[in-house]
């Protein structure tokens, strides 16, 4: 076969190692046979990308194959699987857990398009695996679809009907999110509509811009900001040793944060937190949102609405702080996943045998980030989901492990209560978000009962 190739990253990544997986996965596809067409580089941008469209097309190629070396939106995946009709294929790649930056988070970028590709009901084919390793078998099941992603979807829900479940519904019934910003491009996990969110949960949406945030942050009196600061350095270390006119910044945004929840009533927050608050404000909001979450009031990532939702739910369920997490590795030999997002887990989950520090962002060099491994113990993971058009509650549950810290920022290795592979198998399959709420303990039978009272489908991985 001819098979058209597209290497797509970024380079806020580790762009020298993604080469360097780059032309392992290369070598390991010159010798399965086929006919490899393309560009053989990374492609970072909307028109390289398309500039290769070109010479796919001209070359008639049978089929498709997304290298998805480092992280990205789906915007090119997506315009890539409407340019060509023919099989599609991606091949993400795993990278150690040597608790260092994320140098590539390709299986984020797998994730993404997993959900992206669902909504445009365009079937795929799909592999996360290491080209360091004999891979001959993996890629010849990968062209042949073999390893097409099914379509996982929700069951009815009310079998597990009760009068606890009906009054949770009813304590989220009136809720207000504050969604600040608009999210990213490419980002199709976190679009949401007010009207249906409100339909299936009561809950209602006021849209902020993003401006309005940074305005109120340098607004923020001295003394408030002095205060935010000596909190913080009660509570984490190395507070000193990042930079002090953006550290002002960032705290000021915690400040920014707590009077627009006075003024406006809200419960929740969803904040597109990159990368403007970087670029043009000059500060993290990830520390805030750690401090925000520990207070119970959460805050989602990506101005990710239905993440802000299932916050509030799975905290009105476990009476407890939630963290929304990337999944960000799945390890099939291990047993085991990692879940991690930059820094923004709140304090009450850091194993208590480790300190938890003050960061910088890995990629855009920034603070304030939390950084910790999250404590062992039992966990119950949650998704109000939009895969497939279909709204639904996305449940798992596992135990997180007392293992080093897999990557920096705030992460936790877990072992799922079914097996890695049939996890990682699950959550392409269902097209699910790459953000799920988390709380310790096992709350996954009132939540059952959530999920009826809600009149949502569910579906457990």
């Amino acid at each position: 076969m001819k098979i058209g190739i597209l290497a797509v990253g970024r380079p806020t990544f580790d762009v020298s190692y993604a080469n360097e997986k780059l032309a392992r996965m290369l070598a390991a596809l010159d010798t399965t046979g086929h006919d490899i067409i393309g560009p053989r580089k990374l492609l970072f941008d909307a028109d390289a990308t398309k500039r290769a469209f070109g010479e796919l097309k001209e070359a008639a190629i049978d089929q498709l194959l997304v290298l998805q070396v480092t992280f990205t939106d789906t915007s090119m995946t997506v315009a890539a699987a409407n340019a060509f009709d023919v099989p599609l294929s991606i091949w993400a790649v795993p990278e150690p857990r040597l608790g260092g930056r994320l140098r590539l988070n390709a299986f984020c970028g797998l994730n993404l398009a997993s959900h992206a590709l669902g909504l445009n009901k365009r079937t795929f084919s799909w592999l996360y695996a290491d080209p360091e390793r004999d891979v001959s078998d993996d890629l010849n099941a990968l062209l042949s679809g073999e390893k097409t992603a099914k379509m996982l979807t929700g069951k009815l829900s009310g079998k597990f009907a009760s009068a606890e479940g009906e009054e949770i519904a009813n304590r989220i019934d009136g809720k207000r999110v504050a969604r600040i910003g608009e999210h990213p491009v490419g980002f199709d996990t976190c679009a949401y509509s007010s009207i249906e969110l409100e339909a299936i949960s009561g809950v209602t949406v006021d849209e902020i811009a993003l401006n309005d945030l940074f305005e109120t942050a340098r607004a923020l009196p001295n003394e408030q900001t002095a205060e935010i600061k000596a909190h913080v350095r009660s509570t984490l270390d190395n507070l000193e040793s990042v930079n002090q006119d953006e550290l002002d910044k960032s705290l000021r945004l915690k400040g920014a944060l707590d009077k627009l929840r006075a003024d406006g009533g809200y419960d929740a927050f969803a904040i597109r937190c990159w990368p403007e608050a970087f670029t043009e404000y000059g500060g993290a909001v990830c520390g805030p949102v750690a401090m925000m979450g520990e207070a119970r009031v959460p805050c989602a990532c990506e101005a990710d609405v239905y993440g802000a939702l299932t916050q509030l739910i799975l905290q009105e369920v476990a009476q407890a702080s939630v963290f929304l997490a990337d999944l960000v590795d799945l390890d099939a030999d291990d047993d085991t996943g990692v879940i991690w997002h930059c820094g923004q887990a709140p304090m009450s989950m850091r194993d208590p045998k480790t300190r938890a520090d003050a960061t910088i962002h890995t990629n855009r060099k920034m603070p304030l980030l939390y950084e910790f491994p999250l404590k062992a113990g039992r966990v119950t993971f949650m998704r109000v989901s939009q895969a497939f058009g279909e709204t639904k509650m996305v449940l798992a549950g596992g135990e997180v492990l007392e293992r080093p810290m897999a990557f920096t920022g705030t992460s936790g290795v877990v072992r799922y209560d079914r097996g890695a592979g049939d996890v990682l198998a699950d959550i392409i399959s269902s097209g699910l978000e790459h953000h799920m709420a988390l709380a310790y303990g096992e709350h996954r039978p009132l939540l059952r009962a959530v999920s009826a009272a809600m009149n949502l489908p569910l579906l457990e991985l």
